[in-house]
């Protein structure tokens, strides 16, 4: 019988079909590094339904306090400061959702998630949808959606971009895009051919080029 804290992981992820994805994505038993993982509900769920071994780093502290609750075991860092506590090859996965554009430098969280992972799981959210478009173009002023919920002046939201730069960005960093998963709900048949236009948020799993 799942618990009500299973019950409540399961809301989340029916609500985050990016992370819905991830979940997907990872195999039973792999191991799991989740970075920026709130109150650990992909975690639990990984740990509970696939027996991963998972590791959660978070910044908030009543987020923290909610994984101990939860029994997910979680350590308090800011990613920012990279993530040295950890050696290279550490992880099979690590997961980014969602938070990438909050980072000061995403380029040398990309760089450090390489190092410690072997494969990157990151949902992104993607300014170059239509509806964010539209808004500039009609409005001009920095769009307001779902997905970027903030006035410009209180957003945690500092380096914002499209697809197009994240494949960039990825290229630069010399990681492979393996797999593309856009989450565009009832668009989806057209992000899946114009994915910087109709894909809200992009689930990308990367490993190292070389």
């Amino acid at each position: 019988m799942p618990t009500s804290r299973h019950q409540e992981a399961r809301r989340v992820l029916a609500a985050r079909p990016d992370l819905a994805a991830i979940f997907q994505l990872i195999p039973a038993g792999a191991s799991v590094l989740d970075l920026g993982c709130g109150n650990g509900d992909l975690l639990f769920l990984l740990r509970a339904e696939k027996k991963v071994g998972g590791q959660g780093i978070e910044l908030d502290q009543a987020n923290i306090l909610a994984c101990v609750a939860a029994g997910v075991p979680v350590l308090h860092g800011n990613l920012d400061e990279g993530l040295r506590d950890f050696p290279d090859g550490a992880f099979e996965y690590v997961v980014l959702s969602r938070t990438l554009q909050a980072v000061a430098r995403p380029d040398r969280l990309l760089a450090e998630m390489s190092r410690v992972g072997r494969r990157l799981l990151i949902s992104y959210i993607n300014l170059g949808h239509w509806r964010a478009r539209w808004q500039l173009l009609t409005g001009g002023r920095m769009p307001v959606t779902p997905d970027l919920p903030y006035q410009w002046y209180d957003t945690p939201n500092i380096h914002l971009g499209t697809i197009l730069d994240f494949r960039h960005l990825c290229r630069a960093q010399g990681l492979a895009i393996i797999r593309e998963l856009p989450m565009a709900g009832s668009h989806f048949l057209l992000a899946r051919r114009w994915p910087n236009l109709f894909a809200a948020t992009c689930v990308f799993e990367l490993e190292r080029a070389d």
